[in-house]
């Protein structure tokens, strides 16, 4: 293992885990040329990845949260680097590596680099990349105020349900959704665009997802008229309730016209846009997963 080499681009918040110090010495006793550095401000994940692959590192390592895998990945997207990525889970919410069964303790999440990278897709909005899940609606507004509280007694539910506990104070989006095979018009309160399966901590709104499919899942929850019976289904039904109540498709692109702009999460990144154009990148990135890993096309019929 002596010429395996790889590169930690580390979130400055976790410099001083002792778990992460951990798992990079053992990394290293096991024979990996194995650096780390520490991102401070923002831009420092775009020029590591950039200095990196200067520096010809064949696979790169996102520490940190779903924020930082979004990055990192979009850094060697734009570079078109054909070096790995491989994924040490440290943020809250982990959605994506929970959803692909890269592991949560750091020792094993970085026994990862023995296993073969798998090639995945990668999502876009307006050109705009994404890893994980593009999240739309009242969902994307509320993760900021979403009491502690609340995170505990319903989970992952919490970011999607928050605001349907004040609901006088939501309003719902309105757009027009377009793919092939696939018209949707209304008013919704929440729109999963899913390569992966769950966001904002958990909820899982595109089941079915896997990240090698050359499709994206698409998930819209509709603004009901009876909404206090949505949030009923929504808190007793969890991942059956969000199912009895949303609208799914799965397209290679996706259009959205809505006539006031909509809140966008890309991996937890915000945006805004009334005019939306989603599109999957097939076989666009390297990336060490488990090979039992659900997000796998192979492995969906097992699950």
């Amino acid at each position: 293992m002596g010429d395996a080499k790889a590169l930690l681009i580390l979130h400055g918040k976790q410099a001083l885990n002792d778990e992460v110090r951990e798992a990079v010495k053992q990394r290293r006793e096991a024979g990996w040329d194995l650096a780390v550095r520490v991102t401070w401000e923002p831009g420092d994940a775009q020029r590591l990845v950039r200095e990196a692959l200067d520096a010809g590192y064949p696979t790169l390592i996102a520490g940190g949260g779903d924020g930082t895998l979004h990055e990192v990945a979009a850094a060697m997207l734009e570079i078109q680097a054909d070096a790995s990525l491989a994924l040490l889970p440290l943020g809250s919410a982990n959605d994506f590596a929970k959803a692909a069964g890269i592991p949560l303790d750091p020792v094993e999440a970085l026994g990862l680099l023995e296993q073969p990278a798998q090639v995945i897709d990668i999502g876009a909005m307006n050109g705009h990349p994404f890893v994980n899940m593009a999240t739309g609606g009242f969902g994307s507004k509320v993760t900021a105020s979403t009491s502690e509280e609340l995170k505990r007694v319903l989970g992952g539910g919490a970011y999607l349900l928050t605001g349907l506990t004040r609901f006088a104070e939501i309003h719902s989006a309105k757009g027009r959704f377009s793919g092939p095979g696939f018209d949707w018009e209304g008013e919704f309160l929440a729109l999963g665009i899913g390569n992966g399966r769950q966001a904002g901590g958990g909820q899982l709104l595109c089941p079915q997802a896997t990240i090698d499919d050359g499709l994206l899942d698409v998930c819209i929850v509709p603004a009901p008229a009876d909404a206090v019976g949505t949030l009923g289904t929504l808190l007793s039904g969890g991942l059956l309730g969000v199912d009895a109540v949303s609208v799914s498709a799965q397209v290679p692109w996706l259009e959205v016209e809505a006539p006031t702009a909509i809140n966008i999460n890309l991996d937890g990144e915000p945006f805004t846009g009334a005019s939306l154009r989603f599109d999957v990148r097939p076989r666009a990135l390297r990336l060490h997963v488990p090979a039992e890993s659900p997000l796998l096309q192979r492995n969906l019929r097992a699950q």
